[in-house]
């Protein structure tokens, strides 16, 4: 096969500088190989190239915001979750390892697995399992401590017949330890030890993804690992030590944005242009979610998990927890949008150099239009997802569309999903926009990607600088 022809060594366009020659190894850095490899390219060919002054004008949008982001989280870096003394409700409980070394199988009613209401009522689920439980055959579980002070300790767990959680032979358990209770009720098992099958499945996924992604793959990993640091080590702790949870979520949702985008798509105005595009987009998603969680009075303490974080630390504003959740969920999305556009915008101006940027515009637009309508729905569909077995329970109840819309349960959830999807919508044409004046700004005459390649020059392209 005939290679390609090399470019000119001295560009004809004063604002293309030349470069290293990234796309040498049969994949190019970014997204856009430069030349030819193994017979084919594996990439969407080289972006257009842009002037070193727009690159200024870039890098001087985007260092201050970034300065701005690091410091922010160095003046509000906690240090640490505050210590308290656990409740022993719910999460806080204190818990150890235990594995079931022994299960036999007993009369439920000789353990006393259950009570049947003094009145005998069995109209209600409650009664009608009791009196199941008293008739069944319980099964009387030992359990050994695996870890901890109590190493070796046993203790007997019955279980139920219509128990949702059946325990096995050799099954390792995670069990809550009370230290006020009688001795022989300290220990109880809460949950089963899923530590092993989620760990195969994280390997399985990131096999995947490097086998898929390569080197993009890996960086991908690397950026994922990045985001939960910042959300565990800073988000989170930040939180709990008083500070405002909406600054906080500003300020660790763009840390990841930045960190997350340019490790994974290269320091490049292409990124530079969706990073604009996803930050116009936070801002708009933080105005419209504070609005409307103000005024629909959604106080954001709407179940156990949150009543208990509410009274572990009462100084939390949980509405402003609610409004944290929202930006931090958006993100992962938007950044998706907002590169796919970016990319897009690039990509056709690549495939027709001579194309303005409003042409640049409307035929990213309409990329964007079917982006849009899979991306909401996909959004809303992952909301209500999460939500269904409480849309059940209001289905269950015969309740009326409108009295479960307003109820603050699933009103969270509506705004949560509608503010989403606005910022999601909005980020499109302001990506659009944003990336197709970039593209195309310091174009007076024909593009440097247009340059006719000297004949006779075997070789590789160089690529050009974006």
């Amino acid at each position: 096969m005939t290679s390609l022809p090399q470019p000119p060594t001295t560009p004809t366009d004063p604002h293309s500088p030349t470069g290293h020659d990234h796309a040498s190894h049969g994949h190019a850095t970014g997204g856009s190989p430069g030349g030819h490899s193994h017979g084919h390219s594996h990439s969407h060919g080289p972006a257009a190239p842009v002037s070193k002054h727009l690159r200024k004008v870039i890098a001087a949008v985007l260092i201050p915001f970034a300065a701005a982001v690091f410091v922010g989280m160095a003046v509000l870096w906690p240090g640490g979750a505050p210590a308290h003394e656990r409740t022993g409700v719910g999460f806080d409980r204190q818990t150890q390892q235990g594995t079931v070394v022994a299960l036999a199988k007993v009369d439920c009613k000789s353990v006393n697995a259950s009570q049947v209401p003094p009145t005998g009522d069995t109209s209600t689920p409650e009664g009608r399992e009791a009196q199941a439980a008293q008739t069944g055959e319980c099964k009387k579980a030992t359990v050994e401590v695996a870890s901890g002070p109590d190493k070796g300790r046993a203790f007997f767990e019955i279980v139920q017949p219509g128990a949702p959680r059946q325990l096995e032979k050799g099954q390792e358990v995670v069990v809550a330890y009370a230290p006020d209770a009688p001795r022989d009720l300290q220990y109880s098992v809460v949950d089963v030890n899923r530590k092993l099958p989620l760990a195969l499945l994280a390997g399985i996924f990131a096999l995947a993804v490097v086998v898929v992604g390569r080197m993009r793959g890996v960086f991908a990993l690397v950026a994922l690992v990045v985001s939960f640091a910042i959300l565990t080590l800073f988000i989170l702790p930040a939180i709990l030590q008083g500070s405002n949870p909406l600054l906080v979520a500003v300020i660790g949702a763009s840390a990841i944005m930045l960190i997350a985008l340019y490790m994974c798509h290269g320091l490049t105005a292409r990124t530079s242009v969706a990073v604009l595009g996803t930050l116009v987009s936070l801002l708009l998603i933080g105005l419209l979610g504070s609005l409307f969680i103000d005024w629909a009075f959604l106080s954001g303490n709407t179940d156990d998990n949150t009543g208990l974080i509410h009274g572990l630390y009462p100084h939390i504003d949980m509405s402003g927890l609610l409004l944290a959740g929202v930006i931090i969920g958006s993100l992962g999305v938007l950044d998706d949008v907002t590169v796919t556009q970016t990319s897009a915008v690039w990509e056709l101006h690549q495939a027709d150099p001579a194309m303005g940027p409003r042409g640049l515009y409307r035929a990213a637009i309409r990329i964007g239009r079917d982006h849009i309508a899979s991306v909401v729905n996909t959004l809303v569909l992952a909301y209500a997802g999460a939500a269904l077995p409480l849309l059940l329970l209001f289905s269950i109840a015969n309740s009326s569309m409108g009295s479960v819309a307003n109820s603050e349960l699933v009103a969270e959830e509506i705004v949560r999903t509608l503010v989403g999807s606005i910022g999601l919508v909005a980020s499109v044409p302001v990506t659009t926009a944003l990336a197709a004046l970039v593209v195309s700004a310091d174009r007076t005459g024909p593009s440097a990607a247009a340059t006719v390649p000297q004949p006779g020059r075997g070789g590789r392209g160089r690529r050009r600088k974006r």
